[in-house]
């Protein structure tokens, strides 16, 4: 459908610009991330594995290179609700990370960061439509359970009573 060709990748597009500059300004993003970082991750550092990273830059690059690798995915139409998905994953932290404002005292800034709260949760609700959409297809839950009834109408048809 050509609606779909259309909205995939104008949907991806601002993850992948996104990703693409965590990538290249991890630090950056890694001080604005610190705080939030701090309150969750931080505070079980010491439950998780030594493999696991907790170090604020580190945890950018892979939101960044996830966010690259998902939505280029994504506006390619490959595994596209696999990738919405992890797109609305990675979201979610980076929306509560960077956008706060009920933490912020100041009334611009607030309404900023009330305003990218706003259009981050919009997107998480475009990628959530995304990763429901089986191109008209019935659901893998749909086709489960008729295979059910089917197998068990076969397994009545066949053994005695």
């Amino acid at each position: 459908m050509i609606l779909r060709r259309v909205a995939r990748p104008l949907l991806a597009a601002t993850f992948i610009f996104g990703g693409y500059n965590a990538l290249r300004h991890a630090e950056g993003h890694a001080q604005m991330a610190k705080p939030f970082l701090d309150k969750t991750v931080g505070k079980r550092a010491d439950m998780l594995p030594d493999s696991v990273p907790t170090d604020p830059e580190t945890l950018v690059k892979i939101d960044g290179a996830v966010k690259v690798v998902a939505g280029t995915a994504l506006a390619l139409g490959k595994l596209p609700r696999l990738s919405s998905l992890a797109l609305a994953g990675s979201l979610v932290p980076t929306t509560l990370a960077g956008h706060a404002f009920w933490e912020e005292k100041d009334p611009a800034q607030r309404q900023q960061h009330l305003i990218h709260f706003l259009k981050n949760a919009g997107l998480i609700g475009g990628l959530l439509v995304s990763a429901a959409d089986t191109h008209g297809k019935p659901s893998l839950g749909w086709r489960a359970k008729r295979a059910a009834k089917k197998a068990r109408k076969r397994a009545e048809d066949v053994l005695p009573n």
